[in-house]
């Protein structure tokens, strides 16, 4: 049986997807009506707008801006996911076809332009903080791409460079989206940045998390394609523990993965077989559970809401996730 705040919270979320579609449907042109409903729709589970009405749970959530937040944080999420598929030419997402495989990359790249624009325009609407920590967290997303994108500098530390793309590309928006909530409803400073702080450590031990998801868990449990970060030659940190294990098996990786996207089906099935193997998996683990703590910690001096309950639970999630 579901909790009062679990009703509450999917009350209001029934009224966040409401406005989401109407914030887009009011664009001036059919097309860009019609293509922003489709990035909404395939937008996924409405994570980041759930962890603003939590975030809000700490001050006044009937605040009217509450609701508008949460729209905002799902708008900067939906753009940023269609400009990644342009970039990795992705043809699905979340099930259904990507805005590029629809259409073409320019239409898609001004689609996800539109989405970001209302973002900004509903922002406008918040107080000038709360308008400041968007535009810092959409730098943040742009920062992380780019780094992403150049790889670690030569010589320079690669673990630390692979955190730092995870905090900016993915972690910022989760911390933007409980802090966002946490603001607009009116709570203290000292809480504002204990939220922000358990978005970011949660964000940082989820995406961690997926990255061994990729790895070791077979298609029919993930739903998803194993070795897609091989194939895309994205090296996680996952792969970064494997490499630093030292023996034969860390070096035949290293081979494997030095030639970039892992794209022959032999070779991947070779590289994920040696992965699997690794005890980089087993330290990888250890660094969900050691952001997924962080994240606790963070939440140990705010008000014994139920609230503060539903974001424990929610690290516990990501951290079950790989256990």
């Amino acid at each position: 049986m579901g909790t009062a705040l679990d009703t509450e919270l999917h009350d209001a979320l029934s009224e966040v997807e409401e406005r989401l579609h109407k914030v887009l449907a009011d664009a001036e042109f059919e097309f860009a009506a019609i293509g922003g409903r489709h990035l909404v729709t395939a937008g996924g589970k409405r994570i980041r707008p759930r962890l603003a009405l939590l975030g809000a749970r700490f001050g006044d959530p009937d605040d009217p801006r509450v609701l508008d937040a949460a729209v905002v944080v799902e708008l900067v999420h939906v753009a940023t996911l269609h400009h990644d598929d342009v970039m990795d030419g992705a043809q699905r997402r979340h099930g259904v076809p990507s805005a590029n495989a629809l259409w073409d990359n320019k239409l898609s790249v001004l689609l996800g332009d539109l989405v970001l624009a209302r973002a900004s325009e509903l922002g406008a609407d918040l107080d000038p903080r709360c308008l400041r920590l968007q535009s810092d967290t959409l730098v943040r997303l742009i920062r992380g791409q780019i780094n992403e994108a150049a790889g670690a500098p030569a010589g320079g530390d690669q673990m630390a460079h692979a955190i730092e793309v995870m905090a900016d590309k993915s972690a910022s928006l989760i911390a933007m989206a409980v802090e966002l909530g946490a603001r607009v409803a009116g709570a203290d400073e000292t809480t504002c940045t204990a939220l922000a702080r358990y978005g970011e450590a949660l964000g940082i031990a989820f995406q961690i998390s997926d990255d061994v998801i990729d790895i070791c868990t077979p298609a029919t449990e993930s739903g998803k394609v194993p070795g897609t970060d091989l194939r895309e030659g994205v090296v996680t940190v996952p792969m970064l523990h494997a490499l630093a294990a030292g023996d034969d098996a860390a070096a035949r990786l290293r081979v494997i993965l030095d030639t970039g996207p892992v794209t022959d089906d032999a070779r991947h099935a070779e590289a994920l077989e040696l992965l699997r193997a690794s005890p980089g998996m087993a330290a990888a683990r250890a660094d969900v559970h050691r952001y997924a703590q962080a994240a606790r910690d963070e939440l140990a001096d705010l008000p014994p809401l139920p609230a503060r309950d539903a974001l424990a639970a929610l690290a516990d999630y990501v951290e079950s996730r790989t256990a």
